[in-house]
């Protein structure tokens, strides 16, 4: 079950404040992520929502200073973790934390195990580096990790390559090698997004039990907001390198204040209405080399007006617990939305 707390009176386990990444190309300089704030509230979860290309995977990459440099690099801001900046470690001592202290499950299971080396493998090398284990030490204890992410028969399956692997397997393969150090702190980005309704379910309840058991924090990146209202206690809503809305999963389920959010719901399949009744949010997502002034959603806003167009809006508090990054969050809510649609 998942846990609820105010995180206005939760000491953070992570927190970043201000975090910028840019990237320098040829084409100009973007500003994959720009002035984000966030934080992560000690045995819970965090879900980071928004479409493809809004900066949600770069933000998880930076926490771990994954961040390819040349032609990446964080600009500014902090990433406080027990009170360290992660930005200022060393490569040495980010090293000593990727892996035991903060692990992440990338995207893609299919692409993100190494396909010349054997699963076990791949898991002894991250017991043997964190732990300092000998290999028949390293190969128990993930025979054991293995079995406790529901691998069938770990002691054989140790010796498959992935390719022998449904998408499934790989993915608790992927959740077994992040949680073979008992981060305290695990980064999930897309962890189902390739897989079918059915393995989803399992993969997620598997991650829920594995936090209920252990207490570590997770980032749950996602396009899904069932997902999100499932597991998570808290939720970020992120566009176009922004953060533009913030709160308690109960909070924003039940009163969405940016428009974008209110979009994303619209935009949800609900059982007995209409195809003709989904709302689809107009245009795409800006390209970053070109974003636009002002309220970078301003193009793709009901609500837009000249000041969206020329002045960006900052995050601001709606209530404890809930901010939003719109000049009319306060004005206007799912209702006068729903009939802004209609009127449309």
């Amino acid at each position: 079950m998942k846990k609820n707390y105010t995180s206005d009176n939760q000491e953070p386990i992570l927190k970043i404040n201000n975090l910028k990444v840019y990237f320098d190309t040829d084409e100009g300089l973007i500003k994959a992520v720009d002035g984000v704030d966030l934080k992560m509230i000690k045995g819970t979860t965090l879900g980071l929502v928004g479409e493809s290309g809004c900066g949600k995977s770069i933000t998880c990459l930076s926490i771990l200073r994954l961040i390819p440099s040349p032609p990446g690099i964080i600009a500014d801001g902090e990433i406080i973790y027990k009170g360290k900046n992660l930005v200022e470690l060393s490569e040495k001592d980010m090293e000593a934390i990727r892996g035991n202290d903060i692990s992440m499950i990338f995207q893609e299971p299919m692409t993100s195990l190494n396909p010349v080396f054997t699963i076990g493998d791949q898991i002894k090398e991250v017991i043997m580096l964190h732990q300092k284990k000998t290999s028949i030490e390293a190969k128990e204890l993930t025979i054991h990790i293995l079995d406790k992410v529901g691998i069938p028969s770990p002691e054989i399956r140790i010796n498959d390559y992935p390719h022998q692997m449904s998408g499934g397997m790989k993915q608790r393969v992927m959740i077994a090698m992040a949680l073979t150090c008992n981060p305290e702190i695990l980064i999930a980005d897309e962890p189902a997004t390739a897989l079918d309704v059915t393995i989803q379910a399992q993969i997620l309840d598997l991650m829920q039990s594995l936090q209920d058991e252990s207490g570590m924090s997770i980032l749950m990146v996602t396009h899904d907001l069932g997902v999100v209202a499932s597991i998570a206690s808290h939720v970020a809503i992120m566009y176009a390198s922004k953060i533009v809305e913030y709160g308690s999963v109960e909070e924003i389920f039940e009163n969405p204040r940016h428009p974008y959010t209110l979009g994303l719901f619209t935009s949800i399949p609900i059982i007995g209405e209409k195809k003709e009744d989904l709302y689809v949010i107009p245009g795409n997502v800006p390209n970053p080399l070109a974003f636009p002034k002002g309220c970078k959603f301003w193009p793709r806003c009901l609500f837009a007006t000249k000041i969206c167009k020329v002045l960006e809006p900052s995050l601001e508090e709606i209530k404890q617990d809930h901010k939003a990054a719109c000049h009319f969050s306060k004005s206007i809510d799912k209702y006068i939305w729903k009939e802004k649609i209609k009127n449309a």
